[in-house]
């Protein structure tokens, strides 16, 4: 499958080093906002939206990861960047995961958000996929929504979530079910081992989506990886833990 031009934007210090962000499947590169004023500091910052999320292409599928991860590839080439760090958000981290294994000397650092190495089977991205197909992202919103935020953020800012449930509606249905059908069948617990660069593993202490074990198991697998629990938060941790979050950042790839 040819390669697709992903939306991207960069801010930050021109000549700078750079820090590539990778969002979680069915958000857009606005969840990385908390992180802006932060690494934008002393670091050129890319940020992508996937695969029919904002005004990125959605081809027909089927996906793979692996087409998913050459599309970020492909964008790095185009504009020139040979080196960079990377975050990963969710599911999304397994595009980085990816080019750890495969083209290592583009990653100088890694961070992966509620990362894994392998789509539990109780996910059943599989059944979202059709529910996609045939209701579109309305009949799968509450379920996919609900694990990204602890309810002390739906009670206290309900805007937040309310801006993030907005973002998912808008995603492109049947890109969507393409990457859901990619994500049924991801198992990279064979790539793990052949991760070389510096890494950072965080988990959040309530996501119900991706438990910290699962975190843990990931960074264990990867040499010299650093593991940490990031409390108070659910699955977009970096929305809701973004001071905890940032820390982390700063102390991994900007310092």
């Amino acid at each position: 499958m040819a390669l697709i031009p992903l939306q991207y934007r960069l801010d930050g210090p021109r000549h700078a080093p750079v820090v590539l962000l990778v969002p979680p499947f069915g958000t857009k590169m606005s969840v990385w906002e908390p992180q802006m004023p932060e690494l934008t500091r002393n670091r050129q910052v890319l940020r992508i939206n996937h695969r029919g999320h904002g005004f990125s292409p959605a081809p027909e599928g089927p996906y793979t990861v692996e087409d998913l991860a050459l599309d970020v590839l492909g964008l790095l080439e185009d504009r020139g960047f040979t080196r960079v760090s990377a975050v990963g958000g969710g599911l999304g981290g397994a595009l980085l995961l990816w080019i750890a294994a495969n083209s290592p000397r583009t990653l100088e650092r890694l961070v992966l958000l509620a990362g894994t190495s392998r789509t539990p089977p109780t996910h059943r991205w599989d059944r979202i996929a059709s529910e996609v197909r045939e209701g579109g992202m309305d009949a799968v919103t509450a379920e996919v929504v609900l694990p990204w935020f602890t309810p002390d953020l739906t009670d206290d800012r309900p805007e937040v979530a309310a801006r993030f449930t907005e973002d998912f509606g808008s995603v492109d249905p049947h890109a969507y079910a393409s990457i859901c059908d990619a994500l049924a069948a991801m198992d990279q617990r064979n790539l793990v081992s052949g991760v070389r660069v510096p890494t950072l593993v965080a988990s959040a202490a309530h996501d119900p989506l991706l438990p910290p074990g699962h975190g843990r198991r990931l960074a264990d697998g990867i040499s010299q990886a650093r593991f940490e629990v990031v409390p108070g938060a659910a699955h977009l941790l970096g929305v809701e833990r973004a001071d905890r979050v940032n820390r982390l950042l700063a102390e991994h790839v900007a310092a």
